[in-house]
């Protein structure tokens, strides 16, 4: 039987996951559970350093990256251990080259897959379907994700919250980073603008999975079955189409449904090399999120769609706005307004592309 796997998700780092996670593992520890860390990020923190005293370490394993030497759980060690419960910190990590998974997450999946309960921790902005929205709100690209699978797949996701401005007050304090780099980061990343997004991004990611959690439950299943969705999301080989994958993504989980992702490639068509670098990173993000990526040959852009649509049983079409050499093309009608008629009974969705929102005060 797979391990109890207990998640504690916050708005940003500092607002005391592994600190929690640390008291969880020391009052089972006191329940007389059998408990040892599998991996700890204590961040130079001394509160947290030392809530950890008294609690057994599993060694890690060392690994050398560009001239650095790294260590990173191990994975096999923990395991043979096999305690009751096992803390890991930071399921988003990527680990160094040569471990046995490339991603910590999938780590862990191993250690519950051996019975072993996991206590873990994680930040919003590491979600893969987020992963557009965090970079319109704070500017930064946020490179190590996971998938949202990982949290549906859990068996208790928690929120451990701060306000923004009790966050900056654990910053100021040096409760989070030293002094030098701590300033730093209440300019950027941790203004209370950005801070306040976050927590509300958290709290919404809490309260969907909450939900998600209540429906099985909640709906009969035969009208469930009345009034299934799919959707299906039009992509190119370009790097705004993943932006239309995670939206319709996220708008497939509130449905409930399924989603696939149609490439209509024209009849000879071969894809160039940036093309064929965008597909295998649509793919692979595909992959992440459990989407059904198809590819069609064809001219006719709607006819395709339509076909597909009719197969997949779609409901939901996302659609990309228009790049400049067919913006006039589509605006004047043509392909919106064939979609709009040729595809009845569907709702279509554009997705903006945030870039643009600045045109709106020209």
């Amino acid at each position: 039987m797979a391990g109890h796997y207990r998640i504690l998700l916050g708005m940003a780092a500092g607002v005391g996951k592994t600190y929690r996670m640390l008291q969880e593992g020391r009052q089972a520890q006191v329940e007389g559970r059998d408990v040892a860390i599998g991996y700890l990020e204590p961040h130079h923190r001394p509160e947290t350093a030392a809530l950890a005293d008294g609690l057994e370490t599993v060694p890690r394993l060392r690994a050398a990256h560009g001239g650095l030497e790294l260590e990173e759980m191990d994975v096999g060690a923990v395991i043979a251990r096999k305690p009751g419960l096992a803390l890991i910190d930071e399921l988003a990590h990527t680990n160094a080259a040569g471990m046995r998974h490339e991603k910590r997450y999938e780590d862990i999946a191993d250690v519950l897959a051996a019975g072993i309960d996991v206590v873990s921790t994680v930040n919003v902005q590491h979600l893969e379907s987020l992963n557009d929205s965090i970079f319109e709100l704070t500017g930064v690209r946020v490179r190590e994700t996971f998938p949202d699978s990982v949290l549906d797949e859990a068996d208790e996701v928690v929120l451990v919250d701060l306000t923004p401005e009790a966050l900056q007050d654990r910053l100021r304090a040096g409760k989070v980073y030293r002094p030098d780099r701590a300033e730093v980061a209440l300019q950027n990343f941790f203004r209370l603008d950005n801070l306040g997004a976050l927590r509300e991004l958290a709290l919404r990611e809490l309260a969907e999975d909450v939900e998600a959690r209540r429906r099985p439950a909640a709906l009969d299943p035969l009208s469930t079955q009345a009034v299934a969705e799919r959707v299906l999301a039009l992509v190119e080989p370009q790097p705004k189409s993943q932006r239309i994958m995670r939206r319709a993504w996220r708008s497939s989980q509130r449905l409930g449904s399924e989603i696939d992702a149609l490439w209509v490639r024209r009849p000879g068509q071969q894809p160039t090399e940036e093309e064929a670098t965008q597909l295998a990173a649509l793919r692979r993000l595909a992959s992440v999120l459990g989407i059904h990526f198809l590819e069609e040959e064809g001219d006719d852009l709607v006819a395709v769609v339509r076909h597909v649509a009719v197969q997949r049983g779609s409901t939901y079409i996302f659609v990309g706005t228009p790049d400049e050499s067919r913006r006039r093309e589509i605006f004047g009608g043509s392909l919106l307004s064939r979609m709009v008629r040729e595809l009845p009974g569907l709702d279509i969705r554009v997705v903006a592309n945030r870039a643009d929102r600045d045109r709106l005060t020209e």
